[in-house]
């Protein structure tokens, strides 16, 4: 690694991701060697053990230079980039006075400066100067805020630089998650009127302006004509230059997925309970909501229901969204339910959650499950996002098969696997007749869970999904 020891040179250090990790990889570099960045920008991208996050770098000047390339793993507090903050210039050609009291400024406001984090910067000290946003970057800053769960909040514009913020006023508010949606879409943001708190524009609002344009692409889901599509088609014979086996490193999502689910299935003593159900009526409700108005332009499939049938279940048994304290010896039961999609994506394995699930109503859940889904295929999962779950959903039914014995998430009570949705022969009303069904499966810690809270839970999921109109009579 190069140590700069010019007083205009600044080392961005891999930040501190405040999650209990020690460590990232750098997975692509956005800036080189003599390129000019600016406050805010994002000049690489890192993936630890839970998630791919931008970096923003925290100030202006020119790159010297990047201590470690592509692929490599650095230690949280490691320099990773010298950026010359003097904007490049030599530092003997600087003039000798002025740089002197400046020297000791940098260091000694740097502890009390914005300190940097994997998902974000803090925010400045009020008695240091912060240079004004420049308006090519109000992306990257977006992506910072919403990365910290929350939208930024309108800076005072500087006196002497009140171009940049007028700047950045002209561009539209909206989360990441909605500025996809609409270049998907393809909506212009300022063509679109807020409904939002602030003038944030929503993902109503795009699909508002998009319902005339265009009709959002299907998905995968578990349906009956989708499963015997559902295993991949085979792939291509791969050469493998003669070697009879390769080794890949277990490293960032994937170690911390084996870690994970090595220490849930030998902590907690797992059991797993099954049921076949009926769902043909859940099926045609799907059908049904796709037509109302009030879910136009939201993705509606059999996964939406069977979460709502969850967090009702969940609220008849409450007992059951709780974890285990095994310092204190105590059963923490939750009040609130974080409920987790287990999500497949080209990292490995992860399980964000939707915060405080069981205060949506079925359209907010869609919105929030289809934010969810695109967030984790894009592999722009926050950490945070993945924090504090209560209860998971695992739907192994999207890959035609009948289900599992799911590993409990770790910090959680109970997982619930759902199986494909298939057509087959069923005793309905006396006689045989052809019904989709699909099999549940539902794990559960037995040291807070007995046999007859985890089967009573279960027996509602499975009894709301034969008879959703149960959706009503049992909120």
């Amino acid at each position: 690694m190069t140590t700069m020891t010019e007083a205009s040179v600044r080392e961005f250090k891999m930040p501190d991701v405040g999650e209990g990790l020690t460590e990232a990889e750098i997975l692509k570099w956005y800036v080189q060697p003599g390129d000019t960045v600016t406050d805010g920008q994002v000049v690489c991208e890192v993936e630890t053990a839970k998630a791919a996050v931008e970096l923003p770098i925290p100030y202006d000047g020119v790159v010297r230079a990047l201590h470690f390339d592509e692929g490599t793993t650095v230690d949280v507090g490691t320099a990773i980039i010298a950026v010359d903050v003097a904007g490049g210039a030599p530092v003997a050609q600087e003039p000798a006075a002025p740089a002197q009291p400046e020297q000791p400024q940098p260091e000694e406001s740097q502890p009390q400066a914005r300190q940097p984090v994997l998902v974000g910067y803090g925010v400045a000290a009020s008695s240091t100067k912060r240079r004004p946003r420049k308006a090519a970057q109000p992306a990257a800053t977006a992506l910072q805020a919403e990365l910290n769960g929350h939208v930024p909040a309108p800076q005072a514009p500087a006196p002497a630089a009140s171009v940049a913020p007028a700047a950045e006023k002209s561009r539209p508010l909206a989360k990441p998650p909605v500025r996809k949606l609409a270049k998907d879409l393809g909506v212009d943001l300022a063509t679109v009127t807020p409904t939002g708190p602030d003038g944030i524009v929503t993902r109503e609002d795009v699909h508002a302006a998009a319902a005339p344009q265009q009709a959002p692409a299907p998905v995968a889901e578990p349906s009956a004509a989708a499963a015997p599509q559902a295993a991949p088609a085979p792939a291509a014979p791969v050469s493998y230059d003669g070697a009879r086996e390769t080794r890949i490193p277990v490293k960032g999502v994937r170690k911390v997925t084996a870690q994970a689910m090595v220490g849930s299935a030998f902590t907690a003593p797992h059991v797993t309970e099954f049921v076949t159900v009926d769902v043909t009526r859940t099926m045609k409700l799907v059908e049904e909501l796709k037509q109302d108005k009030e879910f136009a332009g939201r993705r509606v499939n059999p996964l939406l229901l069977i979460a709502k049938a969850l967090l009702l279940a969940v609220r008849r048994h409450p007992d059951i969204n709780a974890s285990w304290d095994e310092a204190a010896q105590e059963i923490v039961v939750k009040h609130y339910v974080n409920l987790g999609i287990a999500a497949a994506t080209p990292r490995g394995l992860i399980v964000p959650n939707i915060k405080d699930a069981h205060a949506k109503t079925l359209p907010e859940l869609a919105d929030s499950l289809a934010d969810l889904v695109s967030t984790a295929k894009e592999g722009k999962t926050s950490p945070a996002a993945m924090q504090g779950g209560t209860v998971t959903i695992t739907n192994v039914g999207v890959f035609g098969v009948d289900t599992g014995t799911p590993i409990i998430n770790p910090g959680e009570s109970a997982i619930l696997a759902v199986g494909a949705i298939k057509l087959q022969p069923w005793v309905h009303k006396g006689r045989i007749k052809p019904r989709q069904v699909t099999t549940l499966a539902l794990s559960f810690d037995h040291r807070l869970v007995d046999g007859e809270l985890g089967s009573r839970v279960l027996a509602d999921t499975a009894a709301i999904l034969e008879q959703p109109k149960r959706l009503m009579t049992w909120s």
